[in-house]
């Protein structure tokens, strides 16, 4: 699975390290699930994604959905056992550490930029 790096354009901030894509059927539908938490610096990009949902997940995420121009549509905090909003405009969903969007202080309206990482990187 291929890894990003995903930067908060507008704060200057860095919101993962280490992302993984889930960009497949199978990769999809998988997720987070199975995970027993998520560390800092690590998450997910699911695209195309438009919501999500934390049936069989163990711990609690932060959850963005962009748009295709990367600006952030919705941000929420997400607890096992619940399920986000539908956001029509989103084009892609980030999942991260649970206080990931606070700690950067990210919100809608802000740009976000997904950094493939270089060939030898990986």
């Amino acid at each position: 699975m291929a890894t990003v790096r995903i930067v908060n354009e507008t704060r200057a901030t860095e919101l993962a390290t280490r992302a993984a894509v889930a960009d497949g059927f199978f990769s999809r539908m998988r997720g987070l699930l199975g995970k027993s938490g998520l560390p800092r610096g690590e998450g997910l990009v699911i695209i195309p994604c438009k919501s999500v949902h934390g049936a069989f997940m163990r711990f609690p995420l932060d959850v963005l959905f962009l748009d295709r121009q990367g600006v952030v549509r919705h941000a929420m905090q997400l607890r096992p056992w619940r399920f986000s909003p539908f956001v029509p405009s989103a084009h892609l969903v980030l999942e991260l550490p649970y206080g990931t969007i606070a700690s950067a202080a990210t919100e809608p309206g802000d740009v976000i930029r997904i950094v493939p990482e270089a060939a030898d990187e990986a």
